[in-house]
């Protein structure tokens, strides 16, 4: 398998120094990465294959971002790609590990490579809104909002992706008072795309706050977004019914509810036609709902 990367790295090497005296083959490159690697990726039943894959993937991206970095799509693959290998490969192994840390090796690892997913997704939203990063990153409220308002329906999928890694980090660093007083601006973020575009992705901002709002108490609000959620997916996303019973049915201390929504998640034919677009994330979910039935008597007094 290493030689086989090898190779492969070496033979994409030669084929980008080949096109070198013209941007256009890296361009079309990016664009196709940018563009391909999510569906390909996120329609595979096997999580160990992807995870294998996608650091090499996000590798040959950042290469090409370095010769690139006005390069919006790629950024956005960049922050997405980022956020969910960290999420789904670091971070959720750190949550199941036993051993105490192992779980804080994996946690540190998961901030990191957010705070890297972070930096793209704001390098993509300052490509047409000069300025915007800088306004993220200050302290300064007003001057944030202000700067957020000149953004468009066509930087929600920026705005989003740079709210979920930001959002992301924050919770892998509890004891960083620094991080956690950037938590506006993540509010800030998230909440300029649904206003943008409340519909987006089939729900993927409802599903955002169904976590958001119920980490801030706001467990009236995070219902209402899971229903619109569930409206939206049709219920063929898993992620979020897993959301919703470890963020809102744990501490309500519903027991039987959590029991039948996590069952209910088991259940589902993850290669339904209609859920096939979601297969890897849902095959994530039901190894997620799993390992938390087998957790429920210390989640549940």
């Amino acid at each position: 398998m290493k030689q086989i990367a090898i190779g492969l790295a070496a033979g994409l090497a030669a084929s980008l120094s080949a096109c070198s005296p013209t941007n256009l083959a890296e361009n079309s490159l990016a664009s196709s990465l940018a563009t391909g690697t999510g569906g390909t990726f996120q329609s595979d039943d096997d999580p160990e294959l992807v995870g294998e894959a996608l650091p090499f993937a996000l590798k040959l991206m950042e290469s090409l971002a370095a010769d690139l970095p006005r390069h919006e799509k790629l950024l956005r693959a960049l922050d997405s790609g980022f956020t969910g290998y960290a999420y789904a490969f670091v971070q959720e192994p750190g949550d199941e590990a036993g051993d105490p840390a192992r779980a804080q090796a994996l946690h540190e690892r998961a901030r990191k490579l957010f705070l890297r997913a972070r930096g793209y997704g704001l390098r993509a939203l300052d490509v047409d809104h000069a300025g915007l990063r800088e306004a993220l990153l200050a302290a300064d409220a007003q001057a944030r909002r202000k700067a957020l308002a000149g953004t468009v329906a066509a930087d929600v999928p920026d705005l989003y992706w740079t709210a979920a890694a930001w959002g992301l980090a924050i919770s892998d660093s509890k004891s960083d008072v620094a991080m956690i007083g950037q938590l506006p601006a993540v509010a800030d973020l998230a909440e300029r795309a649904l206003a943008l575009d409340p519909d987006w992705d089939g729900g993927t901002l409802h599903e955002f706050f169904v976590s958001f709002d119920a980490a801030r108490g706001k467990a009236d609000d995070a219902k209402k977004h899971y229903e619109r959620a569930l409206a939206l997916d049709h219920g063929t996303r898993l992620g979020l019914q897993v959301s919703y019973a470890e963020n809102l049915l744990v501490p309500a201390q519903d027991r039987v509810g959590f029991v039948k929504l996590l069952d209910r998640v088991l259940e589902f034919d993850v290669d339904r036609p209609d859920a096939r677009p979601n297969r890897l994330e849902n095959v994530l979910a039901q190894r997620r709902a799993k390992w938390l039935l087998g957790r429920v008597d210390d989640l549940f007094l």
